[in-house]
């Protein structure tokens, strides 16, 4: 019979020699910084540390050793490039810092009523006045010709989601986001005043709240559900139709505003159901005492592609809040990732972190560095 003691007293003289030769790695990749930075040659060389993979993984004596080993390896490559980033991170993200944002010049997706409205009056004043649109599209697309000076658009739900048009959205128009707001969301079932709900067959509302809103929906299977451009929109087409069989699903601030009444309230799903909006702007300016920071980078399509560029997170003690996929346009079966993180970009951690990223991923964009909602 195995004695176990004495298996585990040699298993921990080899993990002893183990860690004393991994002390003394380290201080080669020290050696390798110091050369890197003095001649210039990137930390990351994925052809060499290919190569060296394959020969390691040669002495592994089946195919689990063989997979062992090139994982193993790869870890403690990555381990190294980390050191080496530490050492020659020094890059400024952003061109100026700002104590403040404040603008008349302001676009907003839906009309007036809507959540939207209320998170950008949350975000730049009760009494800030500002042009509403009709699509995320057209925000975003006047933001980036400078049409207007900022943007607020809804990015993401706590029943739903994330809505992955604006991600799209803030690629194409080279947008940044500035800041963001958080809002409590009370759907409520509005008709026309007198109407009850055994009138209604038609209900009209933006996707996300018919789909916040299903369960409620799903009891009245006769009902018939359509997809409108916005809240506030579906109140006024229900307003202006004047006819009893239809309803919207909005806030019930939209039924003060365009005298509409309350057939049903408090319909979401979830009753801490909450939307975030972001506030988004031309430049790449940041609040000085901004904690939150939102990045997109597209990686090799490979096995642990994305595994590598995400320990540059965990080797920098930096908590990522979010991390969504969108495929590449024109890229068959290939996505680009967006991660949302606490930090400043003045940080040692971030800077550091953000060196790695640069240099490993294919393409790096910082989106934007604010003050969480959830901060404030």
């Amino acid at each position: 019979m195995i004695d176990l003691s004495i298996t585990r007293a040699k298993i921990d003289e080899i993990d002893k020699q183990i860690i004393s030769l991994f002390n003394e790695r380290m201080k080669l990749a020290d050696d390798v910084a110091n050369y890197k930075i003095a001649t210039g040659k990137p930390v990351y060389d994925p052809i060499r540390e290919k190569e060296k993979l394959e020969v390691i993984e040669g002495f592994g004596d089946d195919y689990f050793g063989k997979t062992a080993l090139r994982e193993l390896f790869s870890q403690i490559m990555s381990i190294s490039r980390k050191y080496q980033y530490r050492k020659i991170a020094n890059v400024s993200e952003t061109s100026l810092a700002v104590t403040s944002y404040s603008s008349d010049n302001i676009g907003f997706f839906g009309g007036s009523g809507t959540y939207t409205e209320r998170a950008m009056k949350d975000f730049f004043g009760k009494d800030t006045k500002a042009r509403s649109f009709d699509s995320f599209k057209k925000v975003c697309e006047a933001v980036g010709n400078g049409t207007i000076e900022y943007g607020v658009l809804p990015i993401e739900n706590s029943t739903t989601g994330s809505i992955s048009d604006i991600y799209d959205l803030l690629m194409e128009y080279k947008v940044h986001i500035l800041g963001e707001a958080i809002e409590p969301i009370d759907h409520a079932l509005l008709g026309l005043p007198g109407t009850s709900l055994e009138n209604i067959t038609e209900v009209y509302s933006h996707p996300q709240p018919l789909l916040q809103c299903s369960n409620f929906l799903n009891k009245y299977p006769d009902w018939n559900t359509f997809a409108y451009g916005s809240t506030s929109k579906s109140a006024i087409k229900v307003k202006n139709d004047d006819k009893p069989e239809q309803a919207a699903i909005a806030s019930k601030a939209n039924a003060e505003f365009y005298g509409l009444e309350v057939l049903a309230e408090n319909i979401a799903n979830d009753t801490l159901n909450a939307t975030r909006f972001i506030v988004i702007g031309k430049g790449d300016n940041y609040l000085e005492n901004a904690d939150k920071i939102s990045i997109s980078f597209e990686i090799p399509h490979k096995t642990g592609s994305l595994y590598s560029i995400l320990s540059n997170f965990i080797y920098n003690n930096i908590n990522m809040t979010n991390i969504e996929s969108r495929p590449i346009p024109k890229r068959r079966w290939q996505y680009r990732f967006f991660v949302d993180f606490d930090g400043n970009l003045n940080d040692a951690g971030v800077i550091n972190a953000i060196t790695g990223l640069k240099a490993e991923a294919d393409s790096f964009t910082l989106l934007g560095n604010y003050i969480g909602a959830d901060k404030k």
